[in-house]
């Protein structure tokens, strides 16, 4: 497909989804600009013009008032890559009635689905439909976890662990995922930083199960390839002479907050870093161990 083919499949299926869904409470669109650019695009441009650099991002929402969902709602949070429908959506599904771990099973699920009876296609409201199809099941092995017994912990107290993730993938170009990460390791009270490019790294750390819930968050969207490289994990709990803990969260931290680092960005599309710059970074930080880790070298 080319640019415009893709542009005019995306503006049919955003039309699509405002007719079915006017309220909005329903459909929420978070890029008005981006709709207006990509409007234009199809309606005012040649095929060979440069398409528009964003695409639309929206919330589906929708509330399920079975006798089993009792007015359960849940969110699907919507973004297109430029490709799409040659590639996938951005999907991310949110409901507050599923535990953490029925909140990545039902996304690897949904991405599985999605993969295998979709690519090519419009899928939007398929997967607003296979949600409302497979909701209940996820939310019944919730709430049967939930009511579990919990056995009693031993007398010993349960270790706190500081972990630091380093993150690789293949590359990180979308605005949307690039917002995710830097909103999601806020919300966790992660430090570390991310670099956009190809390739694309992020290092998160802080306490160990607010950096698993972020992993469980980042992995389950749409990569060509994503992988955690390196992790580094450290009891807290450990005793010094003086009875107390030996180290804490905070003075673990090599990194202050979490920010998006660019080096240099130079290449045909601006998405390759400099990564001499990036080691001297790394350096800094006391990380430079890890460069040879994601490249196989060693920095300078």
């Amino acid at each position: 497909m080319s640019n415009m083919e893709w542009a005019e499949s995306q503006l049919a299926e955003v039309e699509l989804l405002t007719s079915m869904f006017p309220g909005q409470d329903e459909l929420e669109l978070t890029d008005q600009l981006a709709l207006a650019d990509l409007r234009s695009y199809v309606e005012t441009s040649s095929s060979g013009d440069k398409p528009p650099p964003s695409r639309p991002r929206f919330f589906i929402k929708q509330r399920l008032d079975s006798s089993v969902m009792n007015g359960t709602e849940f969110i699907l949070s919507c973004a297109y890559p430029s490709e799409y429908p040659s590639v996938l959506p951005e999907i991310t599904v949110r409901c507050s009635a599923l535990n953490r771990a029925q909140q990545t099973e039902i996304q690897t699920d949904l991405n599985k689905y999605l993969m295998g009876n979709c690519l090519g296609e419009l899928c939007v409201l398929a997967a607003v439909e296979w949600v409302k199809e497979n909701l209940e099941h996820f939310i019944k092995k919730s709430f049967s976890a939930s009511q579990a017994p919990k056995l009693e912990s031993a007398s010993q107290p349960q270790q706190e662990v500081f972990s630091r993730l380093w993150i690789y993938s293949h590359h990180i170009y979308n605005k949307s995922k690039r917002k995710n990460i830097l909103e999601w390791s806020k919300e966790l009270g992660l430090s570390g930083f991310s670099m956009p490019g190809k390739p694309g790294i992020v290092c998160v750390e802080g306490p160990q199960s607010a950096c698993e819930e972020f992993w469980s968050r980042v992995k389950v969207l749409t990569w060509k390839k994503i992988m955690i490289r390196h992790r580094e994990d450290i009891n807290l709990n450990r005793q010094g002479e003086d009875s107390k803990s030996v180290e804490s969260i905070d003075s673990l931290r090599k990194f202050t907050g979490f920010e998006e680092a660019m080096f240099d960005p130079h290449g045909n599309r601006g998405n390759h870093m400099d990564l001499g710059q990036l080691y001297q970074f790394l350096n800094e930080k006391g990380c430079c161990d890890v460069f040879q880790i994601y490249f196989g070298i060693e920095g300078r």
